[in-house]
């Protein structure tokens, strides 16, 4: 069966554009042309991602991101007709995967569309030696096949890419990581993304942990990079 996007913009042409891009490549396409279409949309379920305007009347974009992901963990892409750094770093801190800013190519919406997918198709993925596949660190333990990021016996749920972050300083803890080492290994050489947008992830990234008491998760090393933090609590000290 074909994943199913859906497309939610106001404008009926761009709709149409991208509905078309998307079925090209063999995808399944549902249509909305306002936030609360959308919404009803993703509640009566089958919908694997949603391509998201930011800038709807009524209901925008961020509005309709932050319900969504106060329900789950349904990927997001957002178009944005703004240039400005703000609104992209703002999008990815609500939870959304990725963007892309108007006028755009619907072949480049295409393929972000696919790279997620790719991404969330392991998710569900049975795995036959889960011992072997985990990650553990101090006192996080991270489940790669299962999608799975725990602090002791507390879950923390982590998007696409603060679990891909995550999974890739702890697969080399003593490693520190450019950030475009990280957008390398998330996305792939050459993937337009700002070093602004991995700030966001990682600062999400240590919000959550610090819910539950990992106020040592990820380490910045000035000038370089990120690495794994020591993972065991405050009594080792918050992360620079």
């Amino acid at each position: 069966m074909p994943r199913t996007i859906l497309v939610v913009d106001d404008d009926p042409h761009i709709r149409q554009l991208l509905a078309f891009a998307l079925a090209k490549a063999g995808l399944a396409v549902q249509e909305a042309g306002d936030g609360e279409e959308a919404l009803a949309r993703v509640e009566a379920g089958g919908t694997d991602l949603v391509v998201l305007d930011i800038n709807m009347p009524r209901m925008d974009g961020i509005e309709v991101c932050r319900r969504i992901r106060a329900k789950g963990e349904l990927p997001i892409l957002f178009l944005s007709s703004r240039d400005e750094e703000i609104d992209r770093v703002l999008g990815i801190e609500l939870g959304a995967d990725d963007y892309v800013v108007k006028p755009f190519s619907p072949r480049e919406v295409v393929a972000r569309v696919q790279a997620i997918l790719r991404r969330t198709a392991a998710r569900p993925a049975a795995t036959t030696a889960p011992e072997a596949s985990s990650l553990s660190h101090g006192r996080l333990k991270l489940d790669p096949d299962g999608w799975r990021a725990q602090w002791d016996a507390a879950e923390v749920s982590l998007t696409v890419t603060e679990f891909g972050i995550l999974r890739t300083l702890a697969g080399a803890p003593a490693k520190v990581f450019s950030r475009d080492a990280i957008i390398d290994r998330l996305h792939g050489p050459g993937f337009a993304i700002t070093d602004r947008t991995i700030d966001s992830h990682v600062r999400n990234l240590r919000g959550k942990f610090a819910g539950v008491g990992g106020h040592d998760v990820v380490e910045t090393r000035a000038g370089v990079g990120y690495r794994l933090g020591a993972c065991t609590g405050p009594e080792s000290g918050s992360a620079a």
